[in-house]
């Protein structure tokens, strides 16, 4: 390989960042309200803006008032192994793995609590087959993949008259996907992916039958201080009004306030979603204009609109890390290369937190890239 100084012109910046936690336009850390930081998260004003930030996200993701919302510990991870600790163990168990994070899953399942699921796999950019799912059991999956680009068509495939509980991690399909809430019993995510928050937290959604496993089963298994959802036999309803379970960020949580604020101002829920479906559809375009670009996800039917995964032709691990290495330099995209454990490639945030005029102008600086590296 010749060594270039700039192989092309070099076009417009776009001004985004494209990994997976963008925030919204317009967020500046001057716009985050301060009036609870540096307060106790048990004083009035900090139970009052966890409750406020509990409540905006019944209303942008329409929740229904059956289910209970609460903001716990450990980002999304700390959500599903809050569900898998407390309610797996009361009948059989599946779970469905497709990317990194679904198997990841799995192999708490397998290796931890040891309750032998039944693993239902599919290699990155396919599904497991949905219809031979068994219902009788409890059942984990991804709503969306986030390192596979691939999601659920739907709630289609869920049971109405299921024994089991299902458990969705949907953590980068929030406010970008219709949610069936009378087929999820447990949703999972953090706001950190699609609303572009700060990290750390996570957000345990109920349904009616998940509190009911709770209140009528006990695992045999110890339980972190930081899982416990009930005492006495009864949901510690404490949790799903503020009162946390142990000391959030104020910071954090005002940061969410502002961008759940920002997603109303949008348009709501189908605001949201319009522009992840905007943004999806741009980059679409783009990898249909490029021979040497194309869709991990093959099935549009079930392809991602927020993390979407692209191949590059003939590319491995090294010429990614160089590709995305070459924008982040630029200041053009950042953290677009692939997740470690997926094949080689892309990975770009279409999230309604990106506007799509930047989608559009990162179409150019892909080509530089690509023609710098192949020159």
């Amino acid at each position: 390989m010749t060594e270039l100084s700039v192989p092309v012109r070099k076009p417009a910046r776009p001004h985004f960042s494209s990994g997976p936690c963008a925030k919204p336009p317009g967020w500046s850390p001057d716009k985050i309200s301060t009036e609870s930081l540096g307060r106790s998260h048990r004083s009035k004003i900090g139970k009052s803006r966890l409750k406020y930030c509990i409540d905006l996200l019944r209303e942008v993701l329409q929740v229904p008032d059956t289910h209970r919302i609460g903001i716990v510990p450990g980002s999304d991870t700390g959500a599903v192994e809050m569900a898998m600790w407390t309610m797996l163990g009361a009948r059989p168990v599946t779970t469905l793995a497709w990317e990194s994070f679904g198997a990841g899953w799995v192999t708490d399942a397998v290796k931890q609590l040891k309750i032998d699921p039944t693993v239902m796999e599919a290699p990155y950019g396919e599904l497991p087959e949905l219809g031979g799912v068994d219902w009788s059991n409890d059942v984990i999956f991804t709503w969306n993949g986030t390192t596979s680009g691939v999601r659920v068509p739907n709630g289609d495939w869920i049971a109405d008259d299921r024994e089991g509980l299902s458990i969705a991690d949907a953590t980068s399909a929030v406010f970008a996907q219709d949610i069936a809430w009378d087929k999820v019993d447990v949703l999972t995510f953090s706001w950190q992916k699609v609303l572009g928050g700060e990290g750390a937290h996570g957000v345990l959604i109920l349904g009616p039958r998940a509190v009911e496993r709770l209140e009528s089963y006990t695992p045999s298994w110890p339980l972190p201080k930081v899982f416990r959802l009930t005492k006495g036999g009864k949901l510690i309803e404490g949790v799903f009004i503020g009162e946390t379970i142990n000391t959030p960020s104020m910071l954090a949580v005002e940061d969410a306030i502002f961008a759940l604020e920002w997603a109303k101002s949008v348009g709501g829920l189908e605001g949201m979603m319009a522009r992840a479906n905007a943004n999806a559809a741009a980059l679409n375009a783009l990898v249909e204009d490029r021979d040497w670009l194309g869709h991990l996800a093959a099935d549009p039917a079930t392809r991602s609109n927020t993390s979407v995964c692209l191949t590059v032709e003939g590319a491995d691990t090294d010429f990614i890390k160089k590709f995305a290495g070459l924008l982040e330099a630029e200041d053009a995209a950042y953290d677009i290369a692939g997740y470690r454990d997926a094949p080689a490639g892309l990975r770009i945030w279409c999230g309604a937190t990106v506007d799509t005029a930047d989608i559009e102008a990162l179409g150019p600086w892909l080509d530089w890239a690509w023609e710098s590296l192949k020159a």
